[in-house]
């Protein structure tokens, strides 16, 4: 019953990230969302749960995680309960940035109590099995159920599907989860929300300047006062007794350059994700059902190639050629997209969806473990949160570039938008350059594993470090 009240709010994480981005037609439509705005709906949620992933980790230390984990949960449901009824764009971001503040405390330590529920050896691998197994398959099943809702219900309800799942975990959650040791220490509450706030304002100030323009006041004071916030979180970490980053950290070139070129590879597969949602829908017409399903393939990749990688490649290839090949590949499925257009059928879509996929799974294992490699036990929480927090700010950031991209490139007038005629001419000119910025993303990544990482062919990390990178990559 334990395992399943874990998974179970595990499935409901990582469908909530796919199911919502088969809806954002229908959400833009619905509480009429203009282009730019609309990737405030995956940015809310992502800059939140990204920017207090370390803080949540942090309360389950301290708190317990068990009340940690039920107060996640919680806060999770409550606030999808809110998105679901809201009548207003701003109502809906509200909520879904409340949910990453619920998803940040739950997650590190649902993570936490799976490891201390299950004994080291057979019995954990089986636990950990599972906990990847649903990972993978929420993924999926949050693309057909969110084509399948918002086609025969309401986009309403892929944010209504939270609510009894979150009522079920922490009604059995408060009969089988046992309350971990608190640990006496502090919070790095000021180092969260200046890292949290600076990468907000920074993505703000992105987006607006697509729209408003670089000089926009808007535009200008959001990104001075993100510079700010986040020279005060360096600041701040370097003096904290208990700082929620270690800065010694990210001295590591190695560690720091893989975590830089795992973020770039989210950002790249975000962007696509989004841009092509809405080609899809928006340009070519397809139903929020076709849609999901039609995208189907790139998940699949990600969990197949990323098996095949840590089981097999791993120990006959060197690491940082898989790296590289990864990023390339993921690069390549993004350089194909480029040379879509309105009536391209879905099978040369297809191969995009694949090669990015499989380039995110052949990288994703190597780059974990260089990001781990030289890491202390003590500091394996800290260095493996890391990981999540540079793939989730990675993706919002990369965002935020990509729609600014596509505002430059795109008269105001003929941009996407849900439900009405959309000028293919102009658009289809902003979706080529927006798609090549993408791939020149994963480029950037190829170029530094290329140049900065040193990864040795077969890296010995010690237990405690090797665990939390098993959990780290099964939760992505």
């Amino acid at each position: 019953m334990l395992l399943a009240v874990i998974l179970t709010a595990q499935m409901m994480v990582v469908l909530d990230a796919t199911i919502v981005n088969v809806a954002l037609p229908h959400i833009q439509r619905g509480l009429h969302f203009s282009s730019s705005s609309l990737s405030w709906v995956l940015n809310a949620y992502v800059l939140t749960f990204g920017g207090l992933l370390l803080l949540g980790a942090r309360s389950g230390d301290l708190l317990g995680r068990r009340r940690t984990f039920l107060a996640g949960i919680a806060v999770f449901s409550i606030s999808s309960l809110a998105g679901g009824f809201a009548t207003d764009s701003w109502m809906l971001l509200t909520a879904r940035a409340v949910q990453g503040v619920g998803g940040a405390l739950a997650a590190p330590a649902a993570l936490a109590l799976l490891t201390t529920a299950f004994a080291e050896g057979a019995e954990r691998v089986r636990a950990i099995g599972l906990f990847t197994t649903v990972s993978a398959a929420g993924g999926a099943t949050g693309l057909v159920a969110g084509g399948l809702l918002t086609e025969w219900a309401s986009w309403r309800w892929v944010m209504f599907v939270n609510v009894p799942i979150g009522v079920t975990v922490v009604g059995v959650g408060l009969l089988v989860l046992r309350e971990t040791p608190r640990r006496h220490g502090r919070f790095d509450l000021a180092g969260a929300l200046t890292s949290t706030g600076g990468m907000t304002a920074v993505v703000l100030g992105l987006v607006e300047a697509g729209s408003s323009g670089w000089n926009a006041p808007v535009t200008v004071i959001s990104l001075v006062a993100g510079v700010i916030l986040l020279g005060a979180f360096v600041r701040i970490e370097a003096t904290a007794a208990e700082p929620i980053l270690p800065l010694r950290l990210l001295a590591d070139r190695t560690r720091a350059s893989a975590n830089a070129a795992r973020g770039l590879g989210y950002a790249g597969m975000y962007g696509m994700v989004f841009f092509l949602t809405q080609f899809l829908q928006d340009v070519q017409g397809h139903s929020a059902l076709i849609t999901g399903v039609g995208f189907l393939p790139a998940p699949t990749s990600v969990f197949l190639s990323s098996q095949i990688t840590s089981k097999v490649l791993v120990n006959r290839v060197p690491a940082k050629v898989l790296m590289v090949a990864g990023s390339a590949i993921s690069g390549a499925g993004l350089l194909l997209t480029t040379q879509l257009h309105a009536g391209t059928p879905y099978i040369q879509v297809l191969p995009s969806l694949v090669l990015m996929g499989w380039g995110m799974g052949l990288s994703f294992v190597s780059l974990t473990t260089a990001a781990l490699v030289g890491v202390a036990p003590a500091e394996a929480g800290a260095a493996s949160g890391l990981i999540n927090v540079m793939q989730q700010l990675g993706a919002a950031l990369g965002l935020a570039v990509l729609v600014t991209v596509f505002d430059s490139v795109v008269p105001a007038a003929s941009r996407l938008s849900a439900g009405t005629a959309v000028a293919v001419g102009p658009v289809m000119r902003g979706l080529d350059v927006t798609f090549a910025a993408g791939a020149g993303f994963c480029l950037a990544a190829v170029a530094i594993v290329a140049l900065l990482v040193k990864a040795p062919a077969a890296p010995r990390l010690s237990v405690e470090v090797m665990e939390e990178a098993e959990l780290e990559g099964a939760a992505a």
